[in-house]
This record gives structure tokens, C-alpha cells and sequence, in this order.
């Protein structure tokens, strides 16, 4: 089975349990009723990116759907968390390309959400045979993926939040849903 459609999603939630506040994380992000399955990352070959929206309509509730998660927890007051998946997709459509999951505490969700992309752009780069500078910043190293012409596109999405109460979890998810 190579999925046809990806959708990205993100959710965070709270509650005083810490499986509800992901469940409540999983409703924020509208993939509550489906049994996720986590799976390493590839982007398919010929895979085609929808809106949220769009992607629910082809899934069934209790359905099993394959996805990359990233999910970060915790219950200690005034932590910041977050969670993002990176994408990184080749121009030649019949390649596969790359996403990432990545979560941390105590960063900015731009932050977060750029390493998480450049971590999926270097894994694509080095099997499309891309020269580049590990040692050197993102966004020079974002310059010389796009100038390559064989990467077409980068992006993340990236869940934070900041725990709001002393023993109260939050939890905030990112995910690349997986379409059949």
C-alpha cells in the first residue's frame, strides 16, 4: 500500500490525566477517531499534499491509519513543549522524499518547526546527492537545497503550548496523516 494523499495536522491538549490530555490533543488536531499507526519517515512517491479538510473526508472513523507523530508531554508548570514533523518533497515526483518528527522543550515553535525541516531536507539531500554543509546555517543550507532544483519544496508544522498549572498535563502533537 504506497498512500496517494497526506494531510498535516497539529493539536495540543490538557486535562489532569495524561492520556486524556492527548486524546484531548488528538480532537484538537481532528484525528481522535482513527487508531493511528506510527510509521517511519518517507514522504510516498507521487504522493499529493490536501488540506486537513480535504484528507478527513477519505477516512472513516475506527479506521487504521498510518501517520508520522510527534508528541511531547509534561505536567510541569510554566514548561513550553513542542512538537513538529518536517516535510521535504523532491521535484521528480516518482522519488520519495523525507519527513522528520521532533519535539523539544523550552524553544520557540519557529525554531522548532525549522529544525525539524532542515533534519527532512538533509535526509533527502543526501540520498538526491546534494552537496551541502551540515556545519552550516539552515537557511544557507535551505538556499543551496532549493538552488539544487531537486528539491521542489521544505515545510513543517509545529504544535507548542506552555503547561498553564502545576500537575495538569498539556500535550501537544504534530502529524503527517497518511491517505490510501
Amino acid at each position: 500500500m504506497i498512500p496517494t494523499k497526506v494531510f498535516l495536522t497539529r493539536g495540543v491538549g490538557r486535562h489532569k490525566e495524561k492520556l486524556a490530555s492527548f486524546e484531548l490533543a488528538l480532537r484538537d488536531a481532528k484525528i481522535e477517531k482513527f487508531n493511528l499507526v506510527k510509521v517511519s519517515s518517507i514522504w510516498p512517491p507521487g504522493a499529493v499534499e490536501v488540506d486537513r479538510e480535504e484528507g478527513l473526508k477519505y477516512l472513516t472513523p475506527g479506521e487504521v491509519v498510518f501517520c508520522v507523530l510527534s508528541e511531547n508531554y509534561s505536567n510541569e508548570k510554566n514548561r513550553m513543549l513542542a512538537a513538529a514533523v518536517g516535510c521535504a518533497k523532491p521535484a521528480d515526483e516518482s522519488h520519495y522524499g523525507y519527513l522528520s518528527e521532533h519535539h523539544d522543550y523550552g524553544k520557540m515553535e519557529e525554531e522548532v518547526g525549522d529544525y525539524a525541516e532542515d533534519l527532512a531536507a538533509q535526509m533527502l539531500a543526501s540520498t538526491l546527492g546534494i552537496p551541502f554543509d551540515p556545519n552550516a546555517n539552515y537557511d544557507d543550507r535551505k538556499q543551496v537545497f532549493i538552488i539544487s532544483g531537486k528539491i521542489i519544496e521544505t515545510k513543517n508544522i509545529t504544535s507548542t503550548a506552555v503547561v498553564e498549572k502545576n500537575g495538569e498535563w498539556t500535550t501537544v502533537i504534530a502529524a503527517a496523516m497518511f491517505i490510501p
